[in-house]
C-alpha cells in the first residue's frame, strides 16, 4: 500500500488485494491515531473482493477519521466490490466518487 500525504490534512492511500489488504487497513489506522482532521481518500481500484474483517477495517478507519472532523472518500470500486457494499448496506454509510481525481476535489472543496 502507498499512503501518500498528498496535502497538509488529506492522505491519499491505494489498497491493494488481499493478503495485503488487511496489514494496509491497520497500517493507516495506526498513522491516523496520531492525526488530527485528516481527510482520507481511499483508491480501491486494485480491490476485488472484501471479506468482512475487511469491512470491519474500513468501518473503523471510517470511525476514526469522522472522529477527528475529518472525511473518508472512497473510489475507483469494482463492480464486484461495488455489490458487497450494496448488499451490506453500506453503500449508504461510506461516501463514493468514480476516481481519485474526483475524490481529492470533492475533500478540497468540501472538506
Amino acid at each position: 500500500m502507498a499512503i501518500e500525504r498528498w496535502s497538509d490534512s488529506v492522505l491519499l492511500v491505494e489498497l491493494q488485494n488481499e493478503p495485503a489488504l488487511t496489514d494496509d487497513l491497520t497500517a493507516l489506522l495506526d498513522q491516523l491515531a496520531g492525526n488530527r482532521s485528516a481527510h482520507v481518500v481511499m483508491n480501491l481500484a486494485h480491490v476485488t473482493y472484501l471479506n468482512s474483517s475487511n469491512l470491519a477495517k474500513l468501518l473503523k478507519v471510517r470511525k476514526t477519521v469522522q472522529t477527528s472532523s475529518g472525511r473518508l472518500v472512497l473510489c475507483g470500486i469494482d463492480a464486484t466490490v461495488w455489490g458487497i457494499f450494496l448488499v451490506t448496506g453500506l453503500d449508504k454509510v461510506f461516501e463514493f466518487t468514480e476516481d481519485v481525481a474526483t475524490a481529492l476535489a470533492s475533500v478540497q472543496l468540501n472538506g
